[in-house]
């Protein structure tokens, strides 16, 4: 089943909850972000609402399906160029949820002034998410070799993604 009626708006505080439940899972699980899998539920949170990104909700009737964060990659010299991060509740997975946020996530970059987005650190066993980003344009423009420890797969490449906007 595809979304028809999602919207994408800016993250709330009381939104917390249902961020939580969506963002603990996903960095707990240690397959898709190199973040410490021990993370307490407000670390995690404080992470992804942190005051150096802009963080939206994808929501349908109400119901959080997925969020992700808009940022610069880097200061001075790389600030016209993007970095987000997506997690969609696994609940709602191949429903293009992911798909809507990047998109989304692609005006929202142009809106600000961004003229190219960077993921620095797609994990290589996350083959949905590769997919996705290569479908939507990205190029794999560099390969980091056995630069994350998964869980299940052991070391696995890390890939660094790149587009214009």
């Amino acid at each position: 089943m595809i979304v028809t009626a999602l919207t994408i708006r800016p993250a709330r505080d009381e939104d917390r909850e249902a961020l939580a439940s969506i963002l603990v899972p996903v960095i707990r699980a240690g397959e898709t972000y190199a973040l410490d899998r021990d993370l307490s539920e407000d670390a995690i949170l404080s992470y992804w609402l942190g005051a150096d990104r802009e963080t939206f909700v994808a929501a349908e009737n109400g119901h959080i399906l997925g969020t992700y964060y808009l940022r610069k990659n880097q200061a001075g010299g790389g600030s016209h160029v993007a970095n987000c991060g997506y997690v969609t509740d696994p609940a709602a997975s191949g429903r293009g949820i992911a798909r809507t946020m990047a998109e989304h996530s692609f005006q929202a970059a142009r809106e600000r002034g961004f003229a190219a987005m960077q993921f620095n650190f797609v994990v290589s066993t996350n083959e949905r998410a590769v997919r996705l980003w290569r479908s939507l344009g990205f190029a794999e423009v560099g390969r980091l070799p056995r630069a994350f420890r998964h869980p299940v797969a052991g070391e696995v490449d890390a890939l660094v993604m790149y587009r214009m906007l």
